[in-house]
């Protein structure tokens, strides 16, 4: 028999404490429970690899939902 496990349901959210501009990398950092440092170093890796960082954070900006408390 397969045990049903009570998992909740984990949701990416803008931060409102950890921000500098609009809270995506914050959000992402407490996500994967890392400090916000190391997910702002690799957006600008990715900015100075291209322009696809920037891309990627104003997509994230417009899809991930700001934290509700």
């Amino acid at each position: 028999m397969a045990k049903e496990e009570n998992k909740e349901i984990r949701r990416v959210y803008r931060s409102r404490k950890n921000r500098l501009l609009a809270g995506v990398c914050g959000g992402i950092a407490e996500y994967f429970d890392v400090d916000p440092v190391f997910v702002r170093l690799l957006l600008v890796l990715l900015v100075l690899m291209g322009f696809a960082g920037i891309i990627l954070y104003l997509v994230a900006w417009l899809i991930i939902p700001e934290s509700p408390n």
